[in-house]
């Protein structure tokens, strides 16, 4: 996002253990404290839950956009104001050349998160996505209560909130969708496209 003002915020069990970075003009980290869990299902399935809590506390007040990054993720190339939308998804890498069929969605009819065979246009990656942070809270805030219905029901989602994160895309179409460059993992080889 060169040329903007962007404000990181580092949600973490381990504040401490948050290097300090220097950052350019017009750039801004806090680190944002959160409840540590013993298992990373729990830490994962109350990202969203977390997410919307920031928002309605602070986020609002700060920015005009929000995206949700996992932390593990490293920048090759810049990125800028082709992501900005009013609610945006990324492909997933490891979906996007096979048949809707394949796509891992949450197939049990129990959980709030169910797709039918004939939903779904593409399978989404739940490291990365956002938009303008309205819709990033009503997003989060609609993921978060599907996962609290299912939890009061004894059930988890399949891919956790991911399966709920696609869920929701697919009742409320992302206005923009990013190419799985976004999400890409260096690990696997790349396709010839």
């Amino acid at each position: 996002m060169r040329g903007y003002r962007v404000h990181y915020y580092i949600f973490t069990d381990n504040p401490a253990a948050v290097p300090g970075v220097p950052l350019g003009p017009h750039r801004l980290l806090s680190t944002i404290p959160i409840q540590g869990h013993s298992h990373w299902e729990e830490t994962s399935m109350r990202r969203m839950e977390t997410i919307s809590q920031h928002i309605a506390k602070r986020a609002h007040q700060e920015v005009d956009y929000l995206f949700c990054l996992d932390v593990d993720m490293v920048f090759r190339n810049p990125g800028g104001p082709e992501t900005l939308g009013d609610l945006v998804a990324a492909i997933h890498p490891s979906y996007y050349a096979v048949p809707h069929q394949q796509f891992p969605y949450e197939r049990r009819r129990v959980s709030t998160a169910f797709v039918a065979d004939s939903e779904g246009d593409f399978y989404y990656g739940g490291a990365v996505f956002g938009g303008q942070v309205a819709r990033v809270y009503e997003f989060t805030r609609g993921c978060h209560v599907a996962i609290l219905a299912d939890k009061a029901n004894g059930i988890m989602a399949a891919w956790r909130e991911e399966s709920h994160l696609n869920r929701r895309f697919i009742s409320n179409k992302p206005s923009k969708v990013l190419s799985p460059e976004y999400l890409w993992d260096d690990r696997k080889p790349q396709p010839p496209s």
